[in-house]
C-alpha cells in the first residue's frame, strides 16, 4: 500500500527483542528496549520490484511485525497498555533486510548501522492490516521462507519487551508521529540470501495466514560497492 510508505516520516526498529536472535548474533541481551532508524525510502511497497543487493553486501532478512502508528505519541507510560494499544491504527508485515557485513563492521569499529539499513528497498512491508485482523498482536506467528524453505517461524508471544514498554521507551526519546512504523524485532533463524532467491513472509492469527509477502532479490545497478571504512 503506497500511502504507507508516503505517511511514514520515520520507521523505528526494536532490536534484539527476541532471546533466541541475541544468541545467534552473539548479542547481549538488552537491559531495556533497543531502538535504530531506518528512512522511510527504504520501504518496498508490494508488488513494487525486488529488493536491490548492493555491490559487496552480505544480504539477510529479518521477518518482523510493524506496527502503524495513528497519532501522536510522546512520553507514555510503559504501564499504559490502553494508550499504547488506542495509538496504533493497524499493522504490517514486513522484512527488515540489513547489509550484515556491513552492520558487523561499523559494530566492531563502534560506527552507526545506517548505511547496513538504509539502502533503496530493503523494507519490503505488506498492505496495510487493520486491528480487527490482529486482536492481540502478542500472540500471531510470524514466519519466512526462502525458495520454499522455513529459515524463521515463531510467535510474538517471544518478545522480551511488549508494545507498550516499546512506545514508551521510544515515545521517551523521540515523538511517534501519525504515520510513523514501528517495527518490533524479529525472531531466530536469520539469515543469508543470495540473487535469484524468492523470499516469502507471512503473518498468521489462529494458524491463518492474514497477510505474506513475496519478493525476489536481484542485484543493484547502483554505483555503491562495499570497503572498509
Amino acid at each position: 500500500m503506497a500511502s504507507i510508505k508516503a505517511n511514514a516520516r520515520k520507521v523505528i526498529c526494536i532490536g534484539r527483542n527476541y532471546a533466541d536472535h541475541v544468541k545467534e548474533l552473539n548479542n547481549v541481551r538488552p537491559k531495556q528496549p533497543f531502538f535504530f532508524l531506518k528512512p522511510s525510502s527504504s520501504i518496498l511497497p508490494p508488488r513494487s520490484g525486488p529488493v536491490l543487493r548492493p555491490k559487496g553486501v552480505t544480504l539477510h532478512y529479518e521477518v518482523e511485525l510493524g506496527l502503524i502508528i495513528g497519532k501522536e505519541v510522546r512520553d507514555l507510560d510503559a504501564s499504559d497498555e490502553k494508550g499504547a494499544m488506542d495509538a496504533i491504527d493497524g499493522y504490517c508485515l514486513s522484512i527488515d533486510m540489513t547489509g550484515r557485513n556491513v552492520q558487523e563492521e561499523a559494530k566492531k569499529k563502534g560506527l552507526p548501522w545506517s548505511i547496513a539499513k538504509g539502502f533503496d528497498t530493503f523494507l519490503p512491508i505488506s498492505d496495510y492490516i487493520p486491528k480487527t485482523s490482529i486482536p492481540d498482536p502478542h500472540n500471531v506467528g510470524l514466519y519466512l521462507t526462502v525458495n520454499g524453505e522455513v529459515r524463521q517461524s515463531d510467535s510474538t508471544e517471544l518478545m522480551l519487551f511488549r508494545i507498550p514498554r516499546q512506545l514508551s521507551d521510544i515515545s521517551k526519546v523521540m515523538t511517534l508521529e501519525k504515520g510513523d512504523i514501528v517495527l518490533t524485532g524479529t525472531p531466530k533463524g536469520v539469515g543469508p540470501v543470495s540473487v535469484g532467491d524468492v523470499m516469502k513472509a507471512g503473518i498468521k492469527v489462529g494458524g491463518k495466514d492474514v497477510e505474506t509477502i513475496e519478493v525476489e532479490v536481484t542485484d543493484s545497478s547502483g554505483s555503491y560497492l562495499f570497503k572498509d571504512t
